[in-house]
């Protein structure tokens, strides 16, 4: 297997691994298994394990900004408006799929934020992303600067609580407080 196959199938293998059982139940031993990668090589791409999980958590945070930028597109959400609102129609896709656990940011954050410095600032990097693509809808918008906060807020404990119920429910009970909000801030948005 080539470097970049084997890179890949590591990568996933530790992402479903700490997704299911979390970073630190997750040996190097396990990822091998998982991914067939010889532990030998494993090591060769991954000299660590702080390593390992900082290339997850740094594709991941690719993946989710790709993923809402999506979702948007094909949802037809073209208005900054119909935009915030679909953050939590993607959220709510998201945490109805099998298996989810909770934000893997919020969860690595959680276990490793006080012993590694790298995944903090990884964890701090996407909720910052997060937070500045409700910054550019809310200013497009001409909603108060806190808004974008706010904002962050709803999806962010959406995260948090979608983790813990297994249920896609705070998802929508977040849009629909989004939905409260940015009429506070803007004034109702016209419905079509």
């Amino acid at each position: 297997m080539d470097a970049e196959t084997a890179r890949r199938q590591v990568l996933e293998s530790a992402r479903a691994l700490f997704g299911e059982r979390g970073v630190q139940a997750v040996g190097m031993d396990a990822v091998r298994t998982a991914s067939g990668v010889s532990l030998k090589r494993l090591y060769q791409l991954f000299p660590s394990k702080e390593i390992l999980v900082e290339e997850v958590l740094r594709r991941r945070d690719q993946a989710v900004r790709k993923g809402i930028a999506a979702h948007a597109q094909a949802t037809g959400a073209d208005t900054p408006y119909d935009r915030v609102l679909d953050v939590f129609d993607y959220l709510a896709d998201w945490f109805a799929q099998p298996g989810f656990r909770g934000c893997v940011f919020i969860n690595a954050f959680g276990e490793l934020g006080g012993t590694s410095d790298g995944v903090t600032d990884i964890a701090r990097t996407h909720k910052a992303a997060l937070r500045d693509h409700f910054a550019d809808l809310a200013a497009q918008l001409g909603a108060p600067d806190a808004t974008a906060d706010h904002l962050a807020l709803l999806a962010n404990g959406a995260m948090a609580v979608a983790g813990i119920n297994g249920s896609p429910d705070a998802a929508h009970q977040a849009r629909d407080a989004a939905r409260i909000l940015l009429d506070a801030a803007t004034g109702p948005a016209p419905r079509t």
